[in-house]
Formats: C-alpha cells, sequence, structure tokens
C-alpha cells in the first residue's frame, strides 16, 4: 500500500473513530449541510479532545444543475426535489440554534438568476440560513475538509493537490500541510458535463474524446502556475472521483489509488456500454450511474492537464470543512476575522482610528440593541468588520472612497465569508456617509435588509463623531431609540466644544430621512 494512502486513511480512522478520554466533556453538537450541484450532503458531528465524531450523515442525490434552465432558472420538478429534501434534514436539524448550524450553496445557487425565491423556500424547509459561497472559499473549505488532521510525520509539511469534482464546478487546490495556497473553481462538473457531450444517452468513442478534451481545455488557464507549483501527493474527493475508484476496484484495476492505467480502462469500459442506461458498474451507487460518463471524461481531462500520475481518494470534503470552520467560529478561531485583520494589513488602514470607530458604534449598539431588537452577535461582529476595514476605499481615491470600499468588499475573496456576509459587509462601508443611498440596502439578501439599515445608521454616526481623528477620543454620549426615531444625548457644552462635529450631526438629520429614521440632538 502507498504511504500516502496509508495517510489517507489514518486521518480518517483518527477523526472519526478515535476513543474519548476518560472524564472528557462532551462537546457541543453541530451541522454542516451542502447544497451542491449533484448531490445535497448533511453532516452532524461533534468535536471531542480535538477528534471529530460523526453522529448523522444523510446525502440525496438531488440534481440541482440538471434543473437549471438555459436562463438560469430551476424547473419546477428541481424545486419540488430539492426542498422535499431540505424538508427531511431540517427535520434533523430543528432542534440545533442557528449558531451551531451552517449551511452552504455551491455552483448551481451561485449561476441561479433571481434565486432570492428559492433561497428563502429552502430556509423556511430548513429552519436554518442558507450562504451562498464564492468558489474560492468552496475550494478553501473542501482543502481544509480533505486535509484537517492528517499525518504528517515522516514528511514535514507535505505538498498535496487536491482535486474535488462536484456536480455544477469543480475545485482544484494547492496547498503545504494545512494552508491553501492556489485555489481555483472551475465549471466542469459531472451533470453540467453528462448534460453537454451525453444528453441523449449514447456514449461514443468521439463524445468521449471531445468531453475529455473539452475538460483539459477548461483548465488551461492554470496548468502551468500548478505544474510549476508542484506536489508530492494529489488526492481526490466526493462522490465522482470516489465513484471512479469504486469502480477501478471493482474490476480488478487498482486497489487504493487511481493510476493512469486504470483511469483509461475505465474510459474504454464506459464507451463500450453504449449508453447510459447499461452503466451498471459493480461498485457504482446507482444514483451516480447517470452521471458517471461526464465525471470520468473530467477527471481524465484534469489527469491530462495537469500530468498526475496517480491520486489517492478522501472521504471528506466541503461539509467536513465546514465543519471544522464552524468549530473555529465556536471557539473564537474565526477565519473571517482573520481575514478582515489581512484586508486592513494589506490596504495600510489606520489601526487606531479603526479602534476608535468600532469602539463607539459598539457603544451605540449596547444602548439600541434591545429596543431595536436586534441580535447582538451578529449585530455586533458586522459593526466590528464594517469599522476596521471602514478606510479600505483610500487605496483608491480619497474622493469616492465609500464607493470604491464597498467594491473592494464585494468583490474580495474573503476567507470565511458567504456572499450574503460579504455583501452586508459592503454595505456598510458603502453607507458610512454622504446621502443614505437605499439602493444599496436592496443589494442585501430581504432577510437582512432590516439588520443592515439599522446598524448602517450606527455606523455612520461612529465615523461622525470620529471624522476629527482625535486621539483618545471618549464621546460622552447617551442614544434611545424607537422604531422610527433616534434621540443623542451629550454631556452638557460637549457639542459647543465640537462644532464640526454638530454640524455633521445636523447633516446627518437630513440624510437620514430617506432611511425612514427621524435624529435628534440634545
Amino acid at each position: 500500500m502507498d504511504g500516502g494512502a496509508r495517510t489517507v486513511k489514518k486521518a480518517a480512522v483518527r477523526r472519526s473513530r478515535r476513543p474519548k478520554a476518560a472524564g472528557t466533556t462532551v462537546a457541543t453538537e453541530v451541522a454542516a449541510v451542502d447544497l451542491g450541484s449533484n448531490s445535497f450532503h448533511m453532516l452532524v458531528a461533534r468535536e471531542n479532545d480535538g477528534q471529530l465524531q460523526v453522529l448523522d450523515r444523510l446525502r440525496e442525490a438531488v440534481r440541482l444543475a440538471a434543473g437549471l434552465g438555459a436562463d438560469r432558472k430551476l424547473t419546477h420538478d428541481a424545486e419540488l426535489r430539492a426542498l422535499a429534501c431540505l424538508e427531511r434534514f431540517g427535520e434533523r436539524l430543528r432542534q440545533l440554534p442557528p449558531h451551531r448550524v451552517r449551511v452552504v450553496g455551491t455552483n448551481t445557487l451561485r449561476r441561479l438568476q433571481d434565486g432570492g425565491a428559492f433561497v428563502a423556500a429552502a430556509e423556511k424547509a430548513l429552519g436554518h440560513e442558507v450562504g451562498i459561497i464564492s468558489g474560492v472559499e468552496e475550494a478553501r473549505l473542501v482543502y481544509n475538509g480533505v486535509t484537517h488532521g492528517m499525518d504528517t510525520r515522516g514528511h514535514a509539511r507535505p505538498r498535496r493537490l487536491v482535486v474535488d469534482i462536484g456536480g455544477g464546478s469543480t475545485e482544484l487546490i494547492i496547498g503545504r500541510g494545512a494552508d491553501a495556497q492556489l485555489m481555483e473553481s472551475v465549471p466542469l462538473g459531472c451533470v453540467v458535463h453528462t448534460q453537454r457531450f451525453f444528453a441523449d444517452g449514447e456514449i461514443t468513442r468521439a463524445r468521449m474524446r471531445e468531453a475529455r478534451l473539452a475538460a483539459r481545455v477548461e483548465i488551461e488557464f492554470l496548468e502551468r502556475r500548478y505544474r510549476r507549483a508542484g506536489w508530492d501527493s494529489a488526492l481526490g474527493a466526493s462522490g465522482t472521483v470516489r465513484g471512479a475508484w469504486r469502480v477501478m476496484k471493482g474490476q480488478g484495476w487498482s486497489d487504493e489509488l487511481i493510476t493512469r492505467d486504470a483511469l483509461e480502462k475505465t474510459l474504454e469500459l464506459t464507451i463500450r456500454t453504449g449508453k447510459i442506461e447499461r452503466i451498471d458498474f459493480p461498485g457504482l451507487r446507482e444514483d451516480r450511474r447517470p452521471v458517471f460518463a461526464g465525471g470520468i471524461a473530467v477527471l481524465a481531462g484534469i489527469f491530462d492537464g495537469l500530468g498526475i500520475a496517480q491520486m489517492e481518494t478522501s472521504e471528506h470534503a466541503l461539509r467536513e470543512g465546514l465543519i471544522y470552520d464552524l468549530l473555529g467560529r465556536l471557539s473564537d478561531r474565526d477565519v473571517r476575522n482573520r481575514s478582515v485583520e489581512q484586508m486592513a494589513d494589506r490596504y495600510g488602514i489606520d489601526r487606531h482610528h479603526a479602534q476608535a470607530v468600532e469602539r463607539t458604534a459598539l457603544k451605540l449598539l449596547d444602548q439600541v440593541v434591545t429596543s431595536w431588537q436586534l441580535d447582538r452577535r451578529v449585530a455586533s461582529t458586522l459593526l466590528r468588520w464594517a469599522a476596521r476595514l471602514q478606510e479600505i476605499g483610500l487605496i483608491v481615491a480619497h474622493d469616492g472612497s465609500h464607493r470604491h470600499g464597498e467594491y473592494i468588499l464585494r468583490n474580495a475573496d474573503l476567507f470565511g465569508f458567504s456572499l450574503t456576509d460579504q455583501s452586508m459587509l459592503a454595505a456598510l462601508v458603502r453607507l458610512q456617509r454622504g446621502k443614505f443611498a437605499n439602493s444599496v440596502i436592496e443589494e442585501v439578501p430581504e432577510a437582512w435588509r432590516g439588520l443592515v439599515r439599522k446598524l448602517a445608521v450606527l455606523f455612520r454616526l461612529a465615523v461622525v463623531l470620529h471624522r476629527a481623528r482625535t486621539p483618545g477620543l471618549r464621546v460622552p454620549l447617551k442614544i434611545s431609540a424607537d422604531a422610527r426615531s433616534l434621540k443623542l444625548a451629550f454631556r452638557a457644552g460637549w457639542l459647543d466644544r465640537h462644532p464640526l462635529t454638530r454640524e455633521d450631526l445636523d447633516l446627518e438629520a437630513q440624510y437620514l430621512e430617506p432611511a425612514g429614521i427621524r435624529l435628534r440632538v440634545a
């Protein structure tokens, strides 16, 4: 058995079967749901002494990508399949609080046009928020799930290539040890590739050759970078790779590795069947058969393009990465905080000023959190991020810096962030000053608009109060609020000594009228 393959197997055993030490405390139960383009997965687990204990798994082949039409809208049947599945998942997750569940949508939900109604229905069925993630964030989570806790003894921080072929996209990552370094998500998947080349169910040698070449063309832009970076071992994750390996093993062509010879034989076997409906290979799950032809063509194209000689397989993928990421959030190791800090460093943010704005924004929040019925944890996190990245747009220009900041934050790769997270953060940075643009609020998912509107008001006030950038300023301020008004009360004489602030607050009262907030200053 290959040493690398032993590593994957041992890591899987350690992560799921290691016995608890006597007297240890049972950890909190958490769950991850992956709304993939081919299958929906749910994983319920807990961490004890650094080891992941899987409590429950559910998987259903929904084939969401197959229901996405040319107009980028889901067919009625695809919606019904998806929501019925999520109703079943929701029953299992109903007793878990929101902060212990993470649900993400991937390629098909990224491509879905005007998907707000479907996402809202999905959230209702599950009872939990759905966050759509970028391709790069998906790649990071896949790498984290595959490599977390893998044994590195005898080979310090090995360099790994991880390949995850999903239903609508393929993630390719190179990392060293636990750190992902090169990450790409390309529009290749077993469902979409099957639809493109084998839609009528016919499998011919010419079609398979064309499908294989098309997959290689799709990854051509990254071939040179990835080959130059190199890797010590290649790992394949998720159903397409695992399904191909099981077929090879069932035929006696492979033991623990996918080899190039075994891959070629599997391609030939698939071609000889002639039709998708005849695919019935030992070891291949029934729900994998309809998309196997497209998946094996994608795998072959990746082997060709990157010059892969052999590949190990891993049982772990995106859902395990989600679990580890969620556990990090619950134990004050939220990767999103690290992303914000790294971006602040990269763009030369004035940390002292950012901390002053943050301190005042949180002070304001504390005084209205009850009257405005805000979730303190969510609200304080968003305000903290916005304060720390408030001036990111200055890297472009002072004029319109809030607009430049919004653009950067909407389009940056922020590890750990869902697209919803990014849209809320970008909106707060955009709304920090100037006229209150309600159109910016409309770009936030509907369920979060009320929260963002209220936080934007608090953030604007904090920015105004620190416009003079006075070192060590503590604003002697009391704030009271109801649904449509705010009253600011300053210590007697303070505003007289800060005339610029008084003028800015008078102007701010006019700016907040379109937000439906009446501002009074005393």
